[in-house]
């Protein structure tokens, strides 16, 4: 994932330079007018949800994932075309991103302060049968966006990249069903026992992210990957997530 911008950059320069008209020798071919298109009402992305497949560079191997961990993103963007070239645009809104990493038999200590975070191994003892660390942001991304038929884009090819800067809002862990290291239920709780930690103190305040969508009409696939770390350097391991998954668009 740490080429991931590079690629990004590479694929968006190709297809401006394939966008591009053609040199041509006659004098009966003319450029396309774009002052003469209407983009009246026209759908662009405004409004974009987003969700996908969750994971973290530089993941310590004493941490152990499990099952589908996940991102959810939403967002209302401004998109505001070039007029010398509708084609593309720069588009950015404000919206929310929420991420949910799961754990196998694992406890995060979010809220002792006494010492760096930790993510326990409870695999020999009572644990949640099923535990996740969720961490929401308020956002605001930014993209460039280039397609193909700017006067009809929900029938058209279109590719964006940009960043996004988030502020968090939350973090807690959330444990689900307890159970003994033979997967019994423990005695005296039942299977919708839930417990619930919410602390910030460990987790940077602002992150910064890389983002890439590609797709035709209102379906796009998306990346995103994290530039700084999730936790506070000197606080615990220096994860940075990313994301791949599937935008659905419009307005």
């Amino acid at each position: 994932m740490k080429k991931f911008l590079s690629v990004a950059v590479a694929i968006s320069f190709s297809l401006f330079l394939f966008s591009q008209d053609k040199p041509t020798t006659s004098t009966n071919k003319k450029k396309k007018d774009w002052s003469q298109v209407k983009l009246t009402n026209r759908a662009n992305d405004h409004f974009m949800i987003q969700y996908g497949w969750l994971n973290w560079a530089n993941i310590p191997d004493s941490i152990h994932k499990r099952g589908w961990s996940n991102t959810f993103n939403a967002y209302f963007m401004i998109d505001m075309p070039f007029k010398t070239d509708p084609r593309f645009s720069i588009a950015f809104g404000p919206g929310v991103g929420v991420d949910n990493m799961f754990f196998e038999k694992t406890t995060v200590t979010i809220t002792n302060h006494l010492k760096p975070l930790e993510f326990k191994n409870l695999a020999d003892t009572n644990h949640f049968n099923k535990y996740k660390l969720v961490n929401a942001f308020a956002e605001l991304p930014l993209e460039l966006r280039f397609v193909l038929n700017p006067e009809n884009t929900n029938k058209s090819f279109k590719v964006a990249i940009g960043a996004k800067v988030g502020i968090q809002m939350s973090a807690h862990t959330k444990g689900k069903e307890w159970k003994d290291k033979n997967g019994h239920i423990v005695t005296g709780f039942d299977d919708k026992f839930v417990q619930k930690n919410k602390d910030k103190y460990f987790f940077n305040g602002n992150r910064f992210q890389g983002t890439f969508r590609v797709g035709y009409g209102f379906i796009s696939a998306f990346g995103t990957y994290q530039f700084n770390s999730l936790i506070k350097e000197g606080l615990g391991p220096q994860v940075k997530p990313w994301s791949v998954g599937v935008t659905i668009s419009g307005l």
